[in-house]
């Protein structure tokens, strides 16, 4: 019987046709696999490429074109022709103006981290509870951050003059000894800067904050409540802990704005008192030497220093105090 099986025509010729159109069906899904990965990197590139464009655009080009004239003495219109090589960054590394303005940019990141930091997880920590008029607060504390840096660096600077609104609120309640010159006094101004940097930012601080307040369960505090633990064991063990990648994007964001900041600087003590005040920054004086003095091939090295620093800052805060974050985020591998 085997026999006649083996030699049946029919037969043969059936499981031949199913061989071949099990044969077809196995290639099929390559094929298929490879259109649709084709279509999915048009899609990528139809949706990101508006955004790569404008990344390139505005962010990229004029970095290559900062590097590209901070090797000439360039007046900032017609054709930069006059070579200086790297001449401009020699003067920059060995201006002690240069080093001045790096100390106090430090000096504001550093502050910025230790005031705003500690103050913002408190305010946080106290408005996720719930106490009567808890929104009305979160909007209070929210709108300086929205109102635009002129404003508050003109509001500021009219307020804090010798004989601005705060000199005279202190001559009216008995305290005019407490009367001091807030902007030009180098030794009140950093302080004068930070005070007004932290009302201005902290409402940003306190909103990432509380967002990572809410994302941690609430589970957690009821067993930690159960099990006796205090409140400040609580806040110790639990919420301090769980709120550490918030409280690390926070401080990486804190960390690039001081080191780029300019505008309430500019605005309140200009690019000449900031200096004698000690609030001088990288950019005013990127300002300062560059567009103001004519020489906007020594301006483009400060901005490609500047930028630099940034990023060797950022690589560095990314690869020692984010990477826990970030491990696990990515899932290498993927098909």
């Amino acid at each position: 019987m085997s026999d006649t099986l083996g030699t049946d025509p029919a037969i043969v010729r059936q499981s031949q046709g199913t061989s071949g159109a099990g044969g077809a069906a196995m290639a099929a899904p390559p094929a298929a696999r490879r259109r649709g990965r084709g279509r999915m990197r048009l899609e990528i590139a139809v949706l990101s490429g508006p955004a790569i464009a404008v990344f390139v655009a505005f962010v990229i080009f004029p970095v290559v074109l900062a590097a590209y004239y901070g090797f000439y003495r360039w007046k900032g219109y017609g054709a930069a022709t006059d070579w200086v090589g790297l001449n401009n960054y020699r003067l920059i590394l060995t201006d002690p103006a240069f080093h001045d303005v790096l100390w106090h940019s430090l000096m504001i990141l550093v502050l910025s981290l230790v005031i705003q930091g500690p103050l913002a997880i408190g305010l946080a920590i106290l408005l996720n509870q719930r106490i009567r008029g808890r929104g009305l607060i979160r909007v209070l504390i929210f709108v300086p951050y929205i109102i635009s840096e002129v404003i508050v660096g003109t509001g500021w600077g009219l307020m804090l003059q010798s004989t601005g609104a705060v000199n005279d609120l202190l001559q009216h309640i008995g305290l005019g000894f407490l009367q001091k010159d807030w902007i030009a006094d180098p030794k009140l101004a950093l302080w004068t800067l930070m005070v007004i940097i932290s009302w201005k930012y902290i409402g940003f601080a306190v909103i990432l904050m509380l967002a990572g307040l809410q994302s941690i369960p609430e589970e957690l505090f009821e067993a930690a409540q159960i099990d006796g633990a205090s409140y400040w064991q609580i806040q110790r063990r639990i919420t301090l802990p769980l709120l550490g990648p918030t409280v690390r994007i926070w401080a990486f964001l804190s960390i690039i704005g001081s080191l780029q900041l300019f505008d309430l600087v500019y605005i309140i003590w200009g690019q000449y008192v900031s200096g004698t005040a000690g609030t001088s920054t990288m950019a005013i004086y990127m300002v300062a030497q560059g567009r103001s003095a004519g020489n906007y091939g020594y301006g483009s090295a400060v901005a490609v220093v500047m930028f630099l620093i940034s990023l060797i800052v950022a690589l560095i805060y990314q690869r020692f105090v984010l990477r826990r974050d970030l491990r696990g985020a990515v899932t290498e591998g993927a098909i």
